[in-house]
């Protein structure tokens, strides 16, 4: 008889080791929950995100391509999409749909922690909020990002065509309407994306 595996049935049989559950552990609870999206936030609390549905899975796909071109011809480091878990300063364990880290980063991890939710903050990432995400609980959240290292992150929303830019240095930028083009600035110098490609 198939078993059929829900959020809930997942938090069910896992709750007692929750909070207990070393780095080790909590990645290999994650590969065996492939079914959904899971993180960690800094309490040590678990976070199960669905499936994307089809046109928001498009319009990540279209950031995490921009990306990769960019990168292909600078070769400046590592971009990675929303399956790649990030061990932050804070203890958390996210995953944003889009990161970008330096080579000097990247070659400083140990090739163990590579295989794993490496222990290390990206420079860069993107956030795109789907239908059912929540504005207020998505700031937040790349708030979190800046507080653990990030230089620069996107907040994107489709539904609003509204593009928040959080810095380093604590300042955020918004741009309204999606004719515009956002800028990585100058921790990806020369990349740009052209929120037009969501509409």
């Amino acid at each position: 008889m198939a078993k059929v595996i829900t959020s809930e049935y997942i938090m069910e049989i896992a709750a007692p080791m929750l909070d207990s559950m070393s780095g080790d552990e909590f990645f290999t609870f994650c590969q065996q929950n492939k079914l959904v999206q899971i993180e960690r936030d800094e309490n040590r609390e678990i976070v199960i995100m669905p499936l994307d549905g089809l046109t928001t899975a498009i319009l990540k796909s279209k950031i995490i391509f921009a990306l990769g071109y960019w990168n292909k011809d600078k070769q400046a480091g590592k971009g990675f999409g929303p399956s790649a878990g990030f061990n932050l300063p804070d203890t958390s364990v996210r995953s944003p749909d889009a990161a970008w880290i330096s080579n000097e980063k990247w070659n400083s991890l140990e090739k163990e922690d590579r295989k794993k939710f490496a222990h290390v903050t990206p420079e860069f990432i993107v956030e795109l909020m789907s239908p059912s995400d929540n504005q207020k609980d998505a700031k937040a959240k790349m708030q979190k990002w800046i507080e653990n290292g990030v230089l620069l992150g996107w907040l994107i929303d489709p539904a609003k065509k509204e593009a928040y830019i959080y810095r380093a240095d604590g300042t955020i930028g918004k741009i309204e309407g999606f004719e515009n083009k956002l800028s990585g600035e100058n921790v990806l110098p020369g990349f740009e994306f052209d929120l037009s490609t969501l509409v």
